[in-house]
């Protein structure tokens, strides 16, 4: 079979190559039952078992506490930004910490629906080249809840340990927005009221959002909130109050599937994928920093795993850096239009090799250009 090329895309996304095999050879007839998946009621008995499953596997592979209801919902996060003030804002003040592009919609959506929105920090002055540190920050008192993005997929600005807001002197739930790193590594739900994810970096295709929320905020929206994004209404409907995205949900559950059967050493499932994950941007960030030709402007101790931008100091050699590279069969690695510069999303579905792969075209590129 011809060596697929490597696809460092922030999203949509790679997928592993199993799942993609497997989706593939259930498209026409899924287990028999002579109907794919696209094909079947949301409530018929075959696609209720794939849905058990998913939900199953998600809650076993990050370890999520019974008191959490899982939603699968649609919109992708960016609609999460309006829906989590409709749900939990109670029409009052809520807190927010903007460290890129990514919690900066989010800060001024959530304008829309809560009376006040407070910014408790912002790494804007840095050019978002780092994470505010908790012990600044300015929480207000009585906050419905704090917004978080744990990993900003453009400026690659990443929280390698939750805050604990208790330590703060804080109550506030603790809202994150963990769509570029969502199953990359473990999480501590001890510190988190709710989470939310776009699947289309590490779970799966676009369509389907991600909701874990714990069940003591839920049944507080807003009147206008619509009914399909009240969080209640969708837990008691097991997310199927309107027709779920069914085809999200089952490649989902695949990559669940395919996320447990991965091993590191003597580790497993989630933690084998955090090391690998460790593995990778440590390579690529060497590389970056060692050499006189790129830069990498994040700070060490916030840098993303999954999304690494990085400049060429010669900017006037960009289009010839992206034509080698897809040339190479490295694909997907212009930066966001709002930064310039490069980017490589190393995502759960990115083997090692297409880092290897990437790391030699830096140094083969250097080596031709400096």
């Amino acid at each position: 079979m011809k060596q697929r090329p490597y696809n460092f895309s922030a999203g949509p996304a790679t997928i592993p190559v199993e799942v993609l095999e497997q989706a593939a050879a259930d498209m026409l007839d899924w287990q028999g039952s002579g109907m794919g998946v696209m094909e079947m009621s949301h409530r018929g008995k075959e696609f209720i078992s794939i849905y058990e499953q998913a939900e199953a596997d998600l809650r076993e592979l990050l370890a999520i506490p019974m008191e959490f209801e899982i939603l699968f919902m649609q919109g992708g996060g960016l609609a999460q930004n309006a829906i989590v003030p409709l749900n939990l804002s109670h029409g009052g003040t809520v807190d927010f910490v903007v460290t890129g592009s990514w919690s900066q919609k989010s800060y001024k959506e959530a304008g829309k629906y809560a009376a006040e929105v407070n910014l408790v920090a912002s790494g804007e002055d840095s050019g978002f080249t780092m994470a505010p540190d908790p012990a600044q920050w300015q929480l207000s008192q009585g906050a419905s809840y704090l917004h978080l993005c744990s990993n900003e997929t453009i400026h690659g600005v990443e929280f390698h340990e939750l805050p604990d807001l208790r330590a703060l002197g804080s109550d506030t739930p603790l809202v994150i927005d963990f769509s570029s790193h969502v199953a990359s590594r473990s999480v501590d739900w001890s510190r988190v009221g709710l989470a939310f994810a776009g699947a289309q970096k590490n779970l799966g295709p676009a369509g389907l959002t991600l909701v874990v929320a714990r069940e003591d905020l839920l049944g507080q929206a807003l009147p206008a909130c619509p009914s399909a994004f009240n969080y209640q209404i969708v837990a008691d409907h097991q997310s199927m109050y309107n027709t779920p995205p069914t085809w999200g949900i089952y490649m989902a559950g695949l990559t669940f599937q395919w996320l447990k059967r991965q091993r590191e050493g003597d580790l497993t499932g989630i933690a084998a994928i955090e090391q690998r994950n460790i593995t990778k941007a440590q390579l690529l960030y060497d590389t970056i920093d060692q050499s006189p030709f790129y830069v990498n402007k994040v700070a060490p101790d916030c840098r993303s795993r999954m999304n690494i931008p990085f400049f060429l100091r010669d900017e006037s050699l960009n289009d010839a850096f992206l034509a080698g590279a897809k040339e190479r069969g490295l694909l997907q690695l212009k930066g966001h239009k709002s930064v310039g510069g490069m980017r490589a999303s190393l995502y759960n579905a990115m083997p090692l090799e297409g880092v290897q792969a990437l790391v030699a075209y830096l140094q083969e590129f250097e080596r031709q250009y400096a």
